[in-house]
C-alpha cells in the first residue's frame, strides 16, 4: 500500500533536521511521498524542510486543519497512487518510529483509521493536566453522542484515502482531529487505537498548550465541533450510512 507522510508545520525550524533524521530511520515500507505544509512560518521552516528532502507546500491561511487540507489536495492532484496518509506533527513529540505501529492495521486492512493514543506512554510533563482533562472530556462527549470510545485525540494518525473521502474533512483550525474521529464514529469507519510514546517537544513552545489563550480557544473549538456534528447528525445533516 502506498502511504504518504503529511507534516503540518508552523515555525518549527529547530526541530526539522532531527525530525527528518528520525523519519529516515523508519523501516520499510518507505513513504510514497513526504510532504511538509508550511503554514506561514517566519523562521525558515520551509527552506530547511526542502533541504531535508521533503516536498514543501505553503498554506497562508493560518490553521492546523488548513495546512492538512492543503497537503491532501496536493496529494490528490500529484500523487494519485497514494492509498493512505499518515499525519505527523513537526515538533518531535511523537516518535517517528511509532509510525510503524500506527500504519500496521492499515497495511493489514484491519482498520481504515488508526489513532496514536498518547495517554499510556506519555513521559512526565509531555501532557499537562489541562491537556489530559481536555482529552477526557472530549472523548467522553464523543462516547455520549456516538457510542464510540476513544482514549485520545492524538495528532499521529493514519487513514485510508477511501475513508478520507467518506468523512469529507472540512475544519481548518484546531477541530481537525476531533472532526475526523467524530465523523469516523458517525459514518461507520473502522477505527483502531494504538498506544504510542509521547515526549516533550524537542524545541520551541506549543502553539496550543503553550499558552492559556491557546488552550481555551482549542478547548472551545473541540467541544463545539463535537456538539455541532452531533446536532447535524441528529437532524439528518450528517449521515450515519456507510455510503
Amino acid at each position: 500500500m502506498n502511504i504518504a507522510l503529511l507534516i503540518p508545520a508552523f515555525n518549527e525550524a529547530p526541530n526539522l533536521e532531527p525530525l527528518f533524521q528520525a523519519i529516515a530511520k523508519v523501516p520499510e515500507p518507505v513513504f510514497a511521498a513526504v510532504v511538509l505544509v508550511d503554514n506561514g512560518s517566519t523562521d525558515g521552516t520551509g527552506e530547511i524542510a526542502q533541504r531535508c528532502g521533503a516536498t514543501v507546500l505553503t498554506e497562508t491561511r493560518r490553521g492546523y486543519g488548513a495546512a492538512c487540507l492543503c497537503g491532501l489536495e496536493w496529494l490528490r492532484q500529484h500523487e494519485p497512487e497514494v492509498e493512505a496518509v499518515l499525519f505527523l506533527d513537526a515538533d518531535l513529540s511523537d516518535d517517528p518510529m511509532a509510525c510503524v505501529d500506527v500504519m500496521a492495521p492499515i497495511l493489514t486492512f484491519e482498520a481504515d483509521l488508526v489513532i496514536g493514543s498518547r495517554v499510556q506512554q506519555a513521559e512526565v510533563g509531555a501532557l499537562n493536566i489541562v491537556q489530559r482533562i481536555g482529552n477526557q472530556i472530549a472523548c467522553r462527549l464523543i462516547y455520549w453522542t456516538t457510542g464510540k470510545r476513544y482514549s485520545d485525540l492524538g495528532p499521529m494518525r493514519c487513514i485510508t484515502w477511501r475513508a478520507l473521502q467518506k468523512i469529507d474533512m472540512q475544519d481548518q483550525t484546531w477541530g481537525w482531529t476531533v472532526e475526523m474521529q467524530m465523523k469516523a464514529a458517525l459514518r461507520g469507519v473502522r477505527v483502531q487505537e494504538v498506544s504510542v510514546p509521547y515526549r516533550r517537544r524537542h524545541a520551541g513552545r506549543s502553539k496550543i498548550s503553550g499558552t492559556i489563550s491557546g488552550v481555551v480557544r482549542a478547548g472551545y473549538k473541540i467541544i463545539t465541533t463535537i456538539l455541532v456534528l452531533w446536532w447535524k447528525n441528529r437532524s439528518g445533516s450528517v449521515s450515519r450510512s456507510t455510503k
